[in-house]
């Protein structure tokens, strides 16, 4: 019963090596497409430490690459040292997510307040040319979110560039695609989105913070079973006389 236990035990360990590998690739993806996204968005988001939990989870995905090698290693070799290290790792592994997991909720709460205090400021930067940063920003994330304006298209009338242009129109980045020959202008509002940016880009990045703490908190789970189950191997081996006779045999052999 006891080598049964422990040959199952070790047959999850290795299958779980493999899933390790999986989602070393994985999430290197989250982090790496956190970074790109936060990108686009910027401008809307200044405070730079929302992206500590991205960085983190890129570190996890590498030292899970390395984590699976030792576990794969140590679990053939049925090394107690190796199972120990394996162990211990992943345990530091899981209270490291486990850290994401808190930082992502933190985060994302502040989301909201970040936005309304920067984005009045960027719309007022725009100068609707593709050279300078805030107007490309604010062109890419009105024609991505479909939006215009901060709330709706009539804030364009407050800001700098629509003062200076005196044209009564807003930039195309506004206009509808089903809309042929649209030009931006106020006096046809229905040629233009008429949802505001503001909701949508605070949405758009609790989202993205969202995919991190879930990521996380699915792979401290798979984690906390690689856990136990080395555990298990260890603690049979020690204890099971007649599984430390086999595996001495077999090493003579």
């Amino acid at each position: 019963m006891g080598q049964c236990g422990i040959t199952s035990s070790k047959t999850v360990l290795v299958f779980l090596n493999l899933i390790f590998w999986a989602a070393a690739g994985i999430l290197c993806y989250i982090g790496a497409y956190v970074f790109i996204t936060y990108d686009d968005y910027d401008h809307f988001f200044e405070d730079v430490y929302t992206l500590i939990p991205a960085v983190i989870i890129i570190v996890v995905g590498t030292l899970l690459f390395v984590i699976g090698l030792i576990g794969c290693c140590a679990t053939i070799r049925e090394s107690s040292c190796g199972l120990a290290t394996f162990a211990v790792i992943l345990l530091l592994v899981f209270v490291t997510e486990c850290v994401v997991v808190v930082l992502g909720y933190i985060y994302r709460a502040k989301v909201e307040d970040q936005v309304n205090h920067s984005i009045q400021k960027v719309y007022n930067e725009y100068n609707g040319t593709n050279t300078d940063a805030p107007s490309r920003a604010i062109d890419y994330v009105q024609r991505q979110l479909h939006c215009c304006g901060i709330h709706n298209y009539s804030d364009w009338r407050n800001t700098t560039w629509f003062q200076q242009s005196k044209a009564n129109s807003v930039p195309l980045s506004c206009c509808q695609p089903s809309i042929t020959n649209c030009t931006g202008t106020l006096t046809r509002p229905g040629d233009l989105y008429q949802e505001g940016c503001e909701a949508l880009v605070v949405k758009k990045l609790k989202e993205i913070m969202m995919y991190v703490i879930w990521t996380a908190l699915m792979f401290a789970s798979v984690q906390m079973l690689g856990m136990l189950c080395a555990c298990v191997v260890l603690c049979r081996r020690s204890h099971d006389p007649a599984y430390e006779l086999l595996v001495t045999t077999n090493s003579y052999a």
